[in-house]
């Protein structure tokens, strides 16, 4: 078992009486704008602070050492695609239901970047603002946990796999490239040769890792004409993306799986007999862009959904799609954090590889 991580010291008042060459008291005055001090000591006392990453507690219950009794998530994703994403509704849902259970609370941000996410949890660790975070769309070159690690902060990766380099994070991990090849034997089963997963947000572990499972599934059954193109998950881009591929052509960016596809942008291709996605919006967008244009699915081209949800039995036909119980997935995060929220030592977790449910978006391969 790994040793138990020691959280980094936040300095104190008494810190900065130190360093600043002052008594605690005027500290205390100059920090919370009182009387008692001159303006040169509470210029001195504050830039003293700023240095050393000071920042004032949030809550009674931090002032004495209680802790927060709040954990933090934040989504680092364009804040216009998550309106009709359901995986992240009902991943917080699961974690939810576990935090009321403890009387914790969540504290949830949205913002831009990586940089902007690494930036809140430097804040939130100064002020004290929580004891524990949720950290979710690991990259595959991420800087996030270099800074948990630096700062002590109890911290569980939902959907990355287990990482030696990291052993005081605990994982949360589902086996996307098992779901893959599932999907691609489904397909290849019904006779598709010519395949184009239509990928969420590049530089996401779990795209490369999908991307990835069918170049190799492709490689082995000799599939030659089988590509991924990488989105930012939306309705909008789901449906251009189809409509190109649909029309032919090759887009720029995509990552060619199993040889190389011919022509560049713009340029005739090989139109695709089936189409993968990586989330039910752009798959429902995709089959509306399909119908658009004259196609029938799955007469024409067949379509799978990463993400089950009651928008893939919403529409004609229904389609077929990857499901888990992601309320689960989201439960079982949250007991990880709280398990070392009381002192449990660091683990990997798998939970089950999301099962294809065949519907009426998929058949056998026309001409």
């Amino acid at each position: 078992m790994p040793a138990k991580r020691s959280p980094a010291r936040r300095p104190t008042m008494k810190d900065i009486a130190q360093r600043a060459g002052v008594s605690e008291s005027a500290v205390s005055f100059a920090l919370n704008d009182r009387p008692g001090v001159s303006e040169i000591t509470r210029d001195r006392v504050r830039r003293v602070a700023e240095q050393l990453g000071w920042r004032p507690s949030t809550a009674a219950r931090q002032l004495s050492g209680e802790g927060a009794a709040t954990v933090g998530l934040v989504l680092a994703r364009p804040a216009d695609t998550l309106g009709v994403d359901s995986f992240f509704l009902q991943l917080i849902s699961g974690i939810q239901e576990v935090l009321a259970e403890r009387h914790l609370g969540l504290l949830f941000q949205v913002v831009e970047d990586v940089d902007d996410e690494c930036a809140v949890y430097r804040r939130w660790w100064a002020e004290h603002r929580v004891d524990g975070v949720l950290v979710v769309d690991p990259r595959t070159d991420d800087a996030r946990p270099d800074l948990l690690d630096e700062l002590g902060l109890p911290a569980v990766v939902i959907g990355g796999a287990p990482d030696a380099r990291h052993p005081g994070l605990s994982t949360v991990w589902a086996d996307d490239a098992g779901a893959m090849a599932a999907v691609v034997d489904e397909l290849s089963a019904l006779g598709h040769r010519r395949i184009v997963h239509i990928a969420g947000l590049p530089g996401l572990a779990h795209t490369e890792r999908r991307i990835r499972t069918l170049r190799a599934e492709a490689d082995r059954r000799g599939l030659a004409e089988v590509r991924s193109v990488t989105t930012d998950y939306s309705d909008a881009e789901g449906a251009a993306v189809t409509r190109r591929v649909l029309q032919g052509r090759v887009l720029e960016g995509e990552v060619p799986a199993g040889g190389t596809v011919e022509g560049g942008v713009g340029e005739g291709g090989s139109r695709p007999t089936a189409l993968i996605y990586d989330n039910d919006v752009m798959a429902v967008a995709g089959v509306a862009a399909a119908t658009e244009l004259g196609f029938s699915v799955p007469g024409d081209v067949s379509v799978v959904a990463w993400e089950d949800s009651a928008l893939c039995r919403m529409v004609k036909p229904w389609l077929s799609a990857l499901s888990r119980d992601t309320v689960e997935f989201g439960r079982t995060a949250a007991k990880e954090l709280t398990s070392l929220l009381d002192g449990g030592p660091a683990r990997a977790v798998r939970v089950p590889v999301p099962r294809l449910i065949s519907r009426e978006s998929t058949g056998p391969c026309g001409a």
